[in-house]
């Protein structure tokens, strides 16, 4: 399995959390581990990442999510 590259955004707003997300997936690999903890943040990052073509898994860790992506 390939390394996940993780993206910690936790304590961001929208939009770094996406920002974030958009700079890792240019640099051209195909499984990420994106954290966040609020509600909004996951569904911008899944969203922006559903549209990149990715398929995103979400686990929810206490009080932060886990958004798993991967092509």
């Amino acid at each position: 399995m390939a390394n996940k590259e993780i993206v910690d955004a936790r304590g961001l707003s929208c939009p770094q959390p996406v920002l974030m997300t958009k700079k890792a997936v240019e640099k051209g690999g195909s499984q990420y581990e994106v954290l966040v903890d609020n509600g909004t943040a996951k569904e911008n990052v899944t969203r922006f990442a559903a549209n990149a073509g990715f398929k995103v898994t979400v686990q929810e860790d206490g009080e932060d999510y886990r958004l798993i992506l991967s092509k």
